[in-house]
């Protein structure tokens, strides 16, 4: 079975942004029919494309409490969410003589967030490299909300400014949050370096015990590098019978090799021209790194002892405002691309999905952080000298918001959502995951 991500083909089940990249969204209708067996993720997949039979070898398992039955069950593969290591499955409730399926309770209600916002405190998978590059962007935006308090409020309330606020506290601020955002960046560009090449389904098959000819989906088989705790970013692994990489991809591999390349630090230029560069999620996060790198310099030359040789405005402009101008227009450009990859098309938004919702507020974070850079070539007017710090203050919560929301996403690997109707038709591509 060809691993559905490479292809550049759009139309039917198979949906993105942009005709001329690859396609960032492809649905799979699970098949069903009731004889006693238990199906394995690949199994299930090669079902469904008509390559060869179900295993049948395996006992049924009892019917377990807090499950849900459900008629239909499509799997929605998102680029973003194979980066991340999730797993999603739509469905549809059935009443009791159309059920095929027993599913864990969609992941959308409001008692399924509570619980996620707690694990959010409880679950620490540093091993994750999700997780870190969420938790990293998380502090580096704290970061920079307190360094907004130390260069805006003190234009705000004077009486509150101490000495050496804006000058030291703001410049010594700026260049950690700075370095912070860089670190989460090469993070992220090595997560997307990594996405799993081996099709994933995450979900187990298996028969219910009392049920008979009725199946249960609970997660399990996940490849994706995330679960492996031995290492700190995390190593996929190899699968018998498939690759870690297409084969048309790295002619080199042999597909049944298990010694294919299975961690990347860098890409070929094969796979940069075949894959990467028609990857909406890794051009993202290709403009995220060059930004961050490219900010870097201005918070770099924020440090007190840098900024006080910078006598010149020309000196000024060119290493500090500049490159927070370039480095914003990075982050601009990487938030919408994030924004737009969760989209069946660029120009309709996907409002219930958590993936476009980072990308929103970070596109909005990356509008303050060059209107800040764009004002500071006035510095010399007070207005522009309130206006860009105010940027800044806003600007850092909204990256903060962004953070926090891809917090939550890292550790929900198998979101389940209402989202199909009798008949397989879909209700809405923009469900609450």
């Amino acid at each position: 079975m060809q691993v559905p991500h490479f292809t550049g083909q759009h139309g039917g089940d198979a949906n993105g942004p942009f005709s001329f990249l690859n396609p960032t969204t492809r649905r799979y209708r699970l098949p069903f029919h009731k004889q006693s067996n238990q199906a394995s993720q690949d199994d299930l997949l090669n079902k469904g494309s008509g390559n060869r039979e179900v295993d049948e070898s395996q006992a049924p398992t009892p019917k377990k409490r807090n499950e849900i039955r459900v008629g239909d069950v499509e799997r929605l593969f998102r680029t973003r969410d194979n980066r991340k290591g999730r797993h999603q499955i739509s469905i549809s409730p059935s009443i009791h003589q159309d059920a095929q399926y027993l599913t864990p309770p969609p992941t959308n209600t409001l008692l399924a967030t509570l619980h996620g916002i707690i694990r959010m405190f409880t679950v620490f998978p540093y091993w994750d490299v999700s997780y870190l590059v969420a938790l990293i962007f998380t502090i580096g935006s704290v970061d920079w909300c307190v360094n907004a308090f130390f260069v805006w409020l003190p234009l705000q309330m004077p009486s509150s400014e101490f000495p050496g606020e804006i000058a030291n506290a703001g410049g010594i601020s700026a260049f950690v949050g700075a370095t912070i955002f860089e670190m989460g960046s090469v993070l992220l560009m090595i997560e997307a370096v990594n996405e799993n090449r081996a099709d994933c389904f995450g979900w187990a098959v298996e028969e219910v015990l009392e049920e008979s000819g009725l199946r249960r989906l609970r997660p399990d088989g996940c490849v994706h590098h995330h679960g492996n705790k031995k290492n700190l970013v995390g190593k996929g692994k190899a699968v018998d019978g498939k690759p870690p990489l297409d084969v048309e991809m790295a002619p080199k591999d042999e597909p049944n090799s298990k010694s294919a390349r299975t961690w990347t630090w860098l890409p070929t230029w094969y796979e940069l021209r075949t894959h990467y560069f028609k990857e909406v999620g890794f051009l993202a996060c290709l403009s995220q790194m060059t930004g961050a790198t490219i900010f870097w310099l201005s918070g770099f030359t924020a440090l007190p002892s840098i900024y006080s040789r910078l006598t010149s405005t020309a000196a000024q402009n060119g290493a500090y405002w500049l490159p927070q101008v370039l480095g914003g227009t990075g982050f601009i450009i990487s938030g919408f691309l994030f924004m737009v990859e969760t989209q069946q098309k660029w120009y309709l938004p996907a409002p219930k999905v958590l993936g476009w919702h980072i990308g929103v507020w970070n596109l909005i974070g990356g509008i303050g952080f060059t209107l800040c850079g764009a004002l500071g070539f006035a510095a010399s007017n007070s207005g522009c000298v309130y206006q860009g710090s105010l940027a800044t203050f806003w600007g850092s919560w909204c990256f903060l918001v962004g953070s926090v929301i891809q917090w939550y996403e890292s550790l929900d690997k198998h979101p389940v959502n209402v989202g199909v109707e009798e008949g397989g038709e879909r209700v809405s591509d923009t469900q609450p995951v």
